[in-house]
C-alpha cells in the first residue's frame, strides 16, 4: 500500500511540472501582414508600428510602404522589399522597391543586419559600347544601360573572358543567389531576387516542428519555444484527461500486478520452481520509403519572380498539384534532376517517395557533414 501512495504523488507531481513549466512560457504575438500575397510576419520578424518590441528581435524590423509591399532596412544598402520568408530554413528573399535590383548589388552591404548570403557567386559587371551587339545576343541590363553604352553581368569565366578586352570591366561583386549557376547562364539581368539566410535566434528546428518562438516570459534575451502541437486536444483538456484516466489506470495495472505476482507466488509454493525460458522475437527490418528532413532542407528554394521565369527545364505548373505556379510561391528543386515543384508538395513527396516525381531519379540523402 505504501508502494501505491508513492506511485500515485510521484504521478501527480511529474504531471503538475509539467502543466506548470509549459504555461510559463509566453504565448507568441500574433502575426501580421502588410497586404493580401504579402509574406506573413511573426518573430523574429515584427511591423514597426504595429506590433510590439517584444514580438520582434533586434535587428528584424520591417514596414509596409505606400503601396502595402513588406518592406526591410538594411543599415548601410537601404529598403529592399520583402519577397518571401521561409521561417524552417531560416531564409528570406528581397528585391529592389524601384525594380532596379543590379544596381542595388553594386552597392550592397549586409554589415550590421543579422542576414548573410546563402549562396553567394561573383558576377563581372561591364560596361560596354552600343556597336557590342554585333558580337552577340546577351541581355543587358535596361536600368543600368543607356543610349549608348549597355552594362552586362555575367558569372561565367567564358563570357569574362570574352568581354574583358572588348568593355570596361565596372566590378566584380557578391550576389546573394539562389544557387550557384555558372556556365548555364551566360549573362543574367539580377532583376528576380536576392536569397538571405540568418543564424540567430536559431528557431528554425521549432518552426519545422509546428512551434512557434518568442522571447521567454519577462525576459527580452532569452528565446523559447512554444506551442509544439503534440496532439490535436488542447493542452488543458490534455492534463484533465492525464488525471482522469490516469490514475484509473495506474489504479488497475497495480492490482493487477498484485494479483499476478500473487498466483505466480502461489504457483511456485505449490508445484516447484518453474522452468525458465527464452523468447526470442526476430527484429523487424526498418523500412525507409523516403528522404529525411535535413536532406528536404539541404535542397535549394526559389521565391518566383513576377516573370515567374525558372532554371531549365522550364515549367508553369506544379507536376504534383496541377496548379499553375504564381508570383511569391515559394518553389524547391531537386539537385540531381533540376526539376521544381512547390516547395510543400515536394516535401510531402519525398518523404514518403524517394524518387522524382517527373524523372524518377532518386536523389541523394544529405551526409552529416552536409546537413
Amino acid at each position: 500500500m505504501n508502494i501505491l501512495i508513492k506511485v500515485l504523488v510521484f504521478f501527480f507531481i511529474l504531471l503538475s511540472s509539467s502543466y506548470l513549466s509549459s504555461s510559463s512560457q509566453q504565448e507568441p504575438c500574433v502575426k501580421s501582414v502588410c497586404a493580401i500575397r504579402e509574406p506573413e510576419i511573426r518573430f523574429p520578424f515584427r511591423i514597426s508600428n504595429r506590433q510590439s518590441k517584444l514580438c520582434g528581435y533586434p535587428g528584424f524590423d520591417v514596414s509596409c510602404g505606400k503601396k502595402n509591399q513588406t518592406l526591410l532596412n538594411l543599415p548601410y544598402s537601404g529598403q529592399f522589399t520583402v519577397q518571401g520568408i521561409d521561417y524552417a530554413s531560416q531564409e528570406m528573399w528581397i528585391n529592389d522597391p524601384n525594380n532596379c535590383l543590379a544596381k542595388r548589388i553594386l552597392s550592397l552591404n549586409l554589415s550590421g543586419s543579422p542576414f548573410y548570403g546563402g549562396y553567394n557567386q561573383d558576377f563581372a559587371f561591364f560596361n560596354c559600347s552600343s556597336d557590342f551587339s554585333s558580337y552577340g545576343s546577351l541581355n543587358s541590363i535596361g536600368c543600368l544601360s543607356g543610349p549608348t553604352f549597355w552594362v552586362f553581368a555575367t558569372a561565367s569565366l567564358r563570357v569574362t573572358e570574352f568581354l574583358s578586352p572588348r568593355c570596361q570591366l565596372i566590378g566584380t561583386f557578391p550576389v546573394p543567389v539562389d544557387w550557384p549557376n555558372y556556365e548555364e547562364v551566360l549573362s543574367s539581368e539580377l532583376s528576380d531576387h536576392l536569397r538571405l539566410a540568418w543564424d540567430v535566434p536559431a528557431c528554425g528546428r521549432c518552426e519545422s516542428r509546428g512551434g512557434r518562438c518568442g522571447f521567454k516570459a519577462n525576459s527580452t534575451k532569452e528565446v523559447v519555444c512554444s506551442n509544439v502541437p503534440e496532439t490535436g486536444i488542447p493542452r488543458t483538456a490534455r492534463y484533465a484527461v492525464a488525471v482522469g484516466v490516469g490514475v484509473p489506470v495506474i489504479l488497475c495495472f497495480v492490482g493487477l500486478l498484485c494479483f499476478i505476482c500473487g498466483r505466480v507466488k502461489t504457483f511456485a509454493l505449490r508445484n516447484g520452481p518453474i522452468a525458465e525460458f527464452n523468447s526470442t522475437v526476430a527484429p523487424q527490418p526498418t523500412i525507409v520509403m523516403g528522404l529525411d528532413g535535413p536532406t528536404l532542407e539541404s535542397y535549394p528554394k526559389i521565391v518566383l519572380g513576377e516573370s515567374r521565369r525558372l532554371p531549365k527545364p522550364d515549367d508553369k505548373t506544379c507536376p504534383i498539384c496541377l496548379s499553375e505556379y504564381r508570383p511569391k510561391e515559394i518553389l524547391k528543386t531537386i539537385p540531381e534532376c533540376q526539376h521544381c515543384f512547390h516547395s510543400d508538395c515536394i516535401d510531402e513527396w519525398l518523404r514518403l517517395n524517394a524518387s522524382c516525381p517527373i524523372c524518377r531519379k532518386s536523389p541523394e540523402r544529405a551526409t552529416p557533414e552536409n546537413v
